[in-house]
């Protein structure tokens, strides 16, 4: 009986051991001791993460992050770079997680861990007017004469070249440069997030694009980690939850994506 009594508090202390030494590994003990944590963005994607017009990065992502680094008690601090970059960075240490309006794919999965979902949104498109009556929707870009523009490593990239590989697909290092393509004549179809699509709308593509504002996809998006580090993940998790069901979601959403007020204040 002692035997079996010493056994089980060995395997408990080994236990007790290894959980210790994985939470001594975590990102989230690095950024409560560093007193920072790092979120790595892309400005660029309105209205979840943009620059206004100090050069500030704001937007539904950044007030997100806000808000979880004063869960934490630290500093935020905003790690800028490509959108195609962000997962190496993330890789190398040069950011605690990513907060990008990330869509959550089984190809980044096998590199990076995901939170829960916290937004889901779909791929649209805004085309040329003078192709108004020709293209009704995606099957129609699937066409050699047709060139359809995104931004290089997006989920619009990768939906294009699967959807519509008769088209010419090009990509550009931001979404300014692709979708500008199409107002200057020399792209049809720019395929992008709908929340993107529908703000570059109401700010400068009226009467110059069609929206159709038809989500092709659907995509969950989620907040980056490393692999292998279950404290994070689960705080992550349950500060989701935690502001999804005490109103500060509501009040970010209501603010980014319902009142335009922000409009006046980016570049």
């Amino acid at each position: 009986m002692k035997k079996i009594l010493l056994g089980i508090l060995l395997a408990l202390g080994v236990a007790w051991a290894a959980d210790m030494a994985l939470w001594e590994k975590s990102t989230l003990n690095a950024i409560i001791k560093r007193g920072e944590l790092r979120v790595s963005t892309d400005p660029g994607y309105y209205p979840f993460e943009m620059k206004d017009k100090k050069g500030n990065v704001i937007g539904f992502d950044i007030d997100i992050a806000r808000e979880m680094a004063k869960a934490m008690g630290v500093k935020l601090v905003i790690v800028q770079g490509s959108f195609d970059s962000l997962i190496s960075g993330l890789l190398t240490d040069k950011a605690d997680l990513i907060l990008a309006g990330m869509t959550i794919t089984p190809e980044r999965n096998l590199k990076v861990a995901f939170s829960n979902p916290y937004f889901t949104i779909g791929q649209t498109l805004l085309v040329r007017p003078d192709l108004k009556e020709k293209v009704k929707n995606y099957k129609d870009l699937d066409k050699p004469e047709y060139t359809v523009v995104t931004k290089l490593g997006v989920t619009g990239e990768i939906v294009a070249r699967r959807m519509m590989k008769n088209a010419k697909i090009k990509t550009y290092d931001t979404e300014a440069e692709a979708v500008q393509e199409v107002l200057n004549g020399k792209a049809d179809a720019f395929i992008y997030d709908f929340p993107f699509n529908s703000t570059f709308m109401m700010q400068k593509g009226k009467g110059l694009l069609v929206h159709l504002d038809q989500s092709i996809t659907y995509e969950p998006l989620g907040i980056a980690l490393k692999k292998g580090d279950p404290d994070f993940l689960n705080w992550l998790n349950h500060f989701l939850a935690q502001i999804k069901h005490d109103g500060t979601y509501d009040e970010l959403y209501e603010r980014w994506f319902v009142d335009n007020k922000w409009l006046d204040r980016i570049q």
